[in-house]
């Protein structure tokens, strides 16, 4: 008991543990904050996997939808409610 005391009142000792504890808690790069970044990187890295996927599934509906007319024509109806100058067009909303 009496060597926990010895070093409990060494300068080193105390500055070591206090550089410690500045480094886990207290600094602006301690080693939580560290962490929550890692943590934020990967769920980033997930996130641009999927925004890659999704923009290789639109660039290939886009050529098919550029190479074929009526699939062109369908696309903008559906999506756009385009229509002809002679034809009415209903929306029905489901609630």
């Amino acid at each position: 008991m009496k060597k926990i005391f010895k070093y409990a009142g060494n300068f080193y000792f105390l500055s070591i543990v206090f550089f410690l504890f500045w480094m886990i808690f207290i600094d602006s790069n301690s080693v939580i904050i560290h962490l929550r970044l890692t943590k934020k990187l990967w769920n980033l890295e997930n996130q641009k996997e999927y925004y890659q996927e999704k923009k290789q599934q639109i660039k290939t509906e886009r050529e098919e939808l550029m190479s074929n007319a009526e699939l062109l024509e369908k696309f903008a109806r559906e999506r756009y409610l385009m229509k002809k100058p002679t034809e009415d067009l209903y929306v029905v909303v489901e609630k």
